[in-house]
């Protein structure tokens, strides 16, 4: 199932002026389903007429316990994410946690994404920077938006022209994230789109003891007020069956909900710059 054509990032500059969604699974758990999730949501953008931009991890390299499922690895995990590319025709983006990845990812990936943890990793994001593609900068949970200023001044000193940042909750007390909607209007004054991480957000890092808990019914609410806030796209981890996910079940939002959810964010994307 292709994608609206001209939506993916190799065919023309993203448009960030209007409302986007970057969406998926936490983890490429294996082919079959990555695929399956990334045509469902190939099918509702289509439907929508909303720019989406499909996003799963081939490795997830921090997480909480050696024991947990870290994915098929970058050269197993590039293959699939460039068949999710080629049979939807959406764009791709995914994480890097070393600077000899960039480059090689940089060859599939439509946008290179540095996690949260990794922000002010300086070889990080300059190995990022320098590939020209578009850079999704997640703000660390221990890092005040304003003083993302600096790592986007990285990206620039290295040639990156587009910058994404995302915010995605600030550490609050042990095993909780809260949001501050004032994060939105002050990363958008450092001169980048701003991106609402509304699956992260409500995450509990090591909730769990062995893993991360979360409440997936508050991840609407935080995607709405941050749209209302300014955001000009939000991010969501979304599967099928979260329950059963190998990665972040507990905050990530079921497949079939996705669609009404979008829709009431775009209304109000719509409003908000309707009123600027």
């Amino acid at each position: 199932m292709k994608n609206q054509p001209g939506l993916t990032l190799a065919e023309k500059p993203f448009d960030t002026a209007k409302f986007f969604a970057i969406m998926g699974p936490c983890v490429i758990e294996n082919p079959e389903i990555t695929l399956g999730i990334a045509e469902s949501l190939a099918e509702t953008g289509q439907r929508l007429g909303l720019q989406i931009i499909f996003k799963a991890s081939f490795d997830k390299a921090n997480r909480t316990s050696i024991e947990s499922f870290r994915g098929p690895g970058m050269e197993k995990g590039l293959e699939i994410l460039a068949k999710v590319r080629r049979e939807t025709g959406l764009p791709v983006i995914s994480d890097i946690h070393q600077p000899d990845q960039a480059k090689i990812c940089a060859e599939v990936l439509d946008v290179i994404q540095i996690p949260a943890f990794l922000c002010r990793q300086t070889d990080l994001l300059l190995a990022a920077g320098k590939t020209g593609k578009v850079v999704n900068l997640k703000k660390g949970q221990f890092v005040a938006p304003w003083d993302m200023q600096a790592a986007v001044g990285k990206l620039k000193g290295a040639g990156c022209q587009n910058i994404w940042l995302t915010e995605r909750g600030s550490s609050f007390g042990y095993n909780n994230l809260v949001v501050d909607m004032r994060s939105i209007p002050a990363m958008a004054s450092l001169g980048c789109p701003v991106i609402m991480d509304a699956t992260h957000s409500v995450q509990l890092p090591g909730g769990l003891g062995s893993s991360s808990g979360g409440d997936r019914t508050l991840a609407p609410v935080l995607a709405k007020a941050a749209v209302a806030a300014g955001a000009n796209g939000v991010f969501m981890e979304v599967h099928p069956r979260p329950d059963e996910a190998l990665c972040d079940g507990p905050n990530s939002l079921e497949l079939n909900k996705v669609e009404p959810l979008l829709k009431t964010l775009s209304a109000i994307h719509n409003l908000v710059r309707a009123e600027e």
